[in-house]
């Protein structure tokens, strides 16, 4: 089958997407940021429930945040006491998510020269995640607490289509799990209301195509494991 042109645009948008963890210095325009916002608010949800909220950082807001947290990654005792709200992976892994996780963990250390042994440096990378990974600009999502488990799934359309939106812009993006752990603080350093649950966190930029851990390419599989034809 021969593909349109346009076939081929959201194809290689949607192939290109990776979780960009080096970002370069270069500031993203707000008019490219509204736009991103605007079109993946497009998304679907049920019954036009648009449960998502979107918070905006940059400049010096983006580095007190980044600060606030890297102060509690960085201590012991302030990290164990922060958890997260909500279980992201599952609480018993089994086969075969346990071997993907890990897969793609010790591929990006390995590019980094990190080995198993070398705790600091590994916790140091997982930090970098707080930094947005220089990104210029840090998006946070919440949701209202009221909404079920299917909004939730709405909501991952709507962060879906952002990364797609900032893709078709030239952009890169890196989806991140890894500030739920501090909710509290972002809360705090946001001044989020009450009835407003974070979801994640995303960083947003261009990315720095000299940085090694930007070579990473995570395999999926051949769509014969996952996908059944039912005559």
């Amino acid at each position: 089958m021969i593909q349109s042109p346009t076939q081929q645009c959201v194809d290689e948008v949607m192939t290109s997407r990776r979780s960009t963890r080096a970002f370069l210095p270069t500031a993203v325009a707000r008019e490219d940021i509204c736009q991103i916002i605007e079109v993946a608010a497009r998304a679907p949800s049920g019954s036009n429930t648009q449960p998502w909220k979107v918070y905006v950082l940059t400049g010096n807001k983006l580095t007190q945040l980044s600060s606030a947290i890297l102060a509690a990654h960085n201590d012991s005792e302030q990290m164990q006491a922060h958890k997260e709200e909500y279980n992201y992976y599952p609480v018993q892994w089994i086969s075969p998510y346990l071997e993907r996780r890990r897969k793609v963990g010790w591929d990006l250390y390995a590019l980094l020269g990190l080995g198993r042994e070398n705790k600091t440096g590994i916790h140091a990378q997982h930090g970098r995640n707080y930094a947005f990974f220089d990104a210029p600009v840090g998006l946070i999502f919440t949701i209202d607490r009221v909404m079920e488990q299917g909004s939730w799934l709405d909501y991952g359309m709507f962060l879906q289509n952002i990364m797609l939106a900032a893709r078709a812009r030239g952009l890169d993006t890196c989806p991140q799990a890894a500030f739920t752990q501090y909710h509290k603080i972002i809360s705090e350093a946001l001044s989020l209301p009450d009835n407003e649950m974070l979801v994640c966190g995303m960083s947003l930029g261009y990315a720095d195509r000299s940085k090694i851990e930007n070579t990473l390419l995570t395999e999926r599989d051949d769509i014969g494991k996952f996908t059944q034809f039912l005559d």
